[in-house]
């Protein structure tokens, strides 16, 4: 009876600390080269009246290269400020180590694109890509991260990174401090 006991809390715990498999919106191989990019994941949520900003990450391999690929939603009734990116734009991530990771941005300045909706709201998606600088993936992957700063063309702008949430949008749960100890294995 001990035996079986045994098995079972072993199987268990097998399951219990299996990765999930990584989850790609696009995986490609041809003559040109390799991409693969996973699913956007929500890391930030803001909602105030009438406004809502939504950060979203992906991770991205292009032949080699791994990128973070930012998409920064807002959406209001009212006056919407340009968040621009610019080739002076960083993203730092503070871990709970106390580390701190700096990502340049790669792409050329973008202030997003502005769509107007069914029910009068302004929309303004805006995205950049990001490098990482070299040693900062095992850092990233060692280390849960607390704090996200922005630099942009107009401003600074910081994002308090929880544990886990449940999204207003969608009601699904996310854990953005995990986000990249959970992920990075699908890039390399």
């Amino acid at each position: 009876m001990k035996y079986l006991i045994a098995v079972t809390l072993l199987l268990y715990s097998f399951n219990a600390f299996a990765q999930k498999p990584c989850d790609y919106s696009t995986n490609v191989s041809d003559s040109i080269g390799d991409y693969k990019s996973t699913r956007e994941y929500m890391i930030s949520e803001k909602n105030f009246g009438d406004t809502s900003e939504y950060v979203f990450f992906s991770l991205v391999l292009t032949d080699g290269l791994p990128t973070l690929n930012v998409q920064l939603i807002q959406k209001s009734k009212g006056f919407l400020k340009a968040n621009c990116f610019d080739k002076n734009s960083k993203l730092f991530l503070q871990l709970n180590n106390g580390t701190i990771i700096t990502l340049l941005h790669v792409d050329e300045e973008s202030c997003g694109t502005m769509i107007r909706d069914d029910k009068s709201f302004d929309n303004r998606l805006t995205i950049g890509n990001f490098m990482f600088m070299k040693g900062s993936l095992e850092e990233l992957k060692s280390s849960a991260v607390s704090l996200m700063r922005i630099k942009y063309l107009t401003g600074t702008e910081d994002y308090v990174i929880k544990k886990e949430f449940t999204s207003e949008l969608n009601n699904q749960v996310y854990e953005p401090e995990t986000y990249f100890i959970n992920n990075l294995r699908c890039i390399e």
